[in-house]
């Protein structure tokens, strides 16, 4: 149902302090197999738009915030796949200022957008809301704010295949935790998974094991989330990490987020540099796209 515009490859990233420390490195780029639809977020809405359309829905809904990916690859999946899309956009003082890129490519792609107060916005998971939301819209199949859901992470298992089972330590980046438990699932049972969270906080660890729970998610491997990374919490930034983003891509062409990607890199490089990992580890990123929330710090350079 969404086309796959390039296979994902996967590129050894080459650097003095690799070498220096004996490690190896590298980058699944899964942010090219689709333009809008890209990384994991390609992942978690596959397994849904089938889901949706097999069970005669012709609407989806979801929510999101003024720059989310989510949002913007759902408008972008709904348009492709033939559905009809309501995005619930967190902040209602949104809807008296002008759209940013973000939300002015949702409209584009057909997403009706309707802003709630960031108080109605919490109440998102509560039935009784969601009850409110059909007789407003009329029927529709819910996608759960940021996609994750146990289709979501099915998807996202599929990241890992024949091809990874010989690396050592699979990273990515968390926000909601789908593609963390998408790759625990799917692991070989000597790798190690470890998630670098973008939220300033530690309760994502036990936010995902009652997920994992709840989506019936044995845990087979060792895994971890590293929490000090976040550079003050969601869409936070410092010229530090800008710093790093922009000599990471001067060196490789391969260009990060500041919000994802660039944050697990960062982590990658400074554990490696701290000596976190042993002599001839072979480490696999996981680039999960999101490279239409690049901060206009990042380009030109």
């Amino acid at each position: 149902m969404l086309k796959i515009y390039q296979e994902p490859i996967t590129q050894k990233i080459e650097d003095p302090l690799l070498n220096e420390k004996g490690v190896s490195l590298f980058i699944k780029r899964e942010d090219l197999i689709h333009p809008y639809v890209s990384g994991n977020k390609w992942r978690k809405l596959r397994y849904n738009l089938i889901e949706a359309k097999e069970r005669g829905y012709s609407r989806l809904l979801t929510f999101g915030g003024a720059f989310s990916n989510h949002i913007y690859a759902t408008a972008a999946a709904a348009k492709e796949a033939g559905f009809e899309c309501i995005g619930l956009i967190r902040g209602e003082e949104l809807a008296t200022k002008p759209l940013n890129k973000t939300l002015s490519f949702a409209k584009e792609k057909g997403m009706q957008l309707h802003f709630v107060e960031r108080e109605v916005y919490r109440e998102k998971d509560d039935p009784d809301y969601l009850f409110e939301l059909i007789r407003e819209f009329g029927e529709f199949y819910l996608l759960p704010e940021g996609g994750t859901n146990k289709l979501a992470v099915n998807g996202c298992a599929q990241i890992l295949d024949i091809n990874t089972k010989y690396y050592d330590i699979i990273c990515c980046s968390v926000g909601t935790g789908g593609t963390l438990m998408g790759l625990i699932s799917s692991a070989e049972k000597q790798q190690r998974v470890i998630g670098f969270s973008s939220l300033k906080g530690n309760f994502l660890e036990n936010e995902i094991q009652l997920k994992m729970k709840a989506f019936g998610i044995k845990t087979k491997v060792s895994w971890q989330i590293e929490d000090h990374y976040h550079f003050g919490g969601y869409a936070k930034t410092s010229k530090e990490l800008i710093d790093f983003i922009i000599n990471f891509e001067r060196k490789t062409n391969i260009l990060l987020d500041q919000v994802y990607t660039g944050k697990m890199m960062f982590g990658i490089y400074d554990l490696i540099r701290k000596g976190n990992f042993k002599q001839g580890t072979k480490i696999l990123a996981i680039h999960t796209g999101g490279l239409q929330g690049r901060s206009s710090l990042l380009s030109p350079h």
